[in-house]
């Protein structure tokens, strides 16, 4: 079993959202994203897996393929589908949330690892 703590090494980007990949394997990605306020993360998709998406902490706004804005807090759960287009935008205050891509192809192949079980 590997274990995380999710708001260890918690790292922001001063222009841009930080993305910080927790693990990745031949079966898909844990990606930890950490916004500061009023960072974005422009419309989007993954187009090999749906995306899950827990919120850890902060408030935020995602939009789907429908394009209405959802507000998000603390232990929202949101699912995209395979392909499907969406945005998120920090409200104001730090935002912080894990997302899950099942099936997505490794960015390079033969990686595998990320922060998980870290000493």
């Amino acid at each position: 079993m590997l274990t995380a703590q999710l708001f260890d090494d918690l790292k922001f980007g001063d222009e841009n959202p930080n993305a910080e990949p927790l693990y990745v394997d031949e079966f898909g990605r844990v990606i930890r994203f950490a916004l500061r306020p009023g960072q974005t993360i422009r419309e989007h998709r993954a187009p090999h897996s749906p995306f899950y998406v827990v919120v850890l902490k902060g408030q935020g706004v995602f939009t789907g393929a429908d394009g209405a804005d959802q507000r998000v807090g603390p232990n929202d759960l949101l699912v995209f589908d395979q392909g499907e287009i969406h945005s998120v935008r920090a409200l104001d205050e730090d935002f912080i949330f894990v997302g899950f891509l099942h099936g997505a192809p490794a960015a390079t192949s033969g990686k595998t690892g990320g922060a998980l079980n870290r000493q």
